[in-house]
Formats: C-alpha cells, structure tokens, sequence
C-alpha cells in the first residue's frame, strides 16, 4: 500500500462515516478541489481554519545549473508556487509522529 493519501481513499473514508451515495461523495470532493484549484490560480490563499493556508507565492527569476550540462547556466523564470503552512491543530498532531516510522529526505536519495 502507497503511503500517499489518494482522493479514492478519502472518497471511501467518508462514505464509511456518512453513507452517502459514492457518486455524490465524488462529486463533491472534485468540486472542492475545483474550487481550491481556481482560488489558487486566480492568486488566492486557501484558508483552512485549523488544517492549514495555501499561500500563493512568487519565485523570483534565478539561475540554475542543468545536472546533465553543469557548465550551461539555465535561467529559471519568474513563477508563482503554491506553498502550505500548516495550522495550529495540525502542527500539535505532527509533533506526535514517529518520526524513526517516516522515510526522511536523506533516505529517499540512497534509493538511486
């Protein structure tokens, strides 16, 4: 089993909960994120009281290095990103972690 929550997962977390017809949870779970979606491309924080803001963020213009050419600069353009700071509630369930439990970044590279 992945460790990554799909929306099929949450689809079925609350039909067990509610018992709403799948179709109807579906639905309502895409428009969700439809909307979340939209806000965010129009430039919009998604605020999400005690789970956490969305913050649409502005990268500035840099230059990179091609890992397959590291002699060629690349200039990186300007872009908006998405960045997530967690809430109050969440940040207290994270400190609960196991975090010996959890693959870190430094592991995942000594995957390759």
């Amino acid at each position: 089993m992945s460790n990554n929550l799909t929306k099929r997962e949450i689809v079925l977390e609350i039909y067990k909960k509610t018992a709403f017809p799948q179709k109807q949870i579906v639905d309502t779970v895409q428009l969700t994120l439809d909307i979340i979606q939209k806000a965010l491309a129009k430039g919009r924080n998604v605020e999400l009281r005690n789970f956490g803001v969305l913050e649409v963020q502005v990268r500035k213009s840099r230059v990179g290095r091609n890992p397959n050419k590291p002699e060629r600069e690349v200039v990186i353009p300007r872009r908006a990103v998405v960045k997530f700071k967690s809430g109050k509630m969440l940040k207290q369930q994270l400190k609960k972690i196991d975090l010996s439990k959890l693959k870190s970044a430094d592991s995942e590279s000594d995957d390759d």
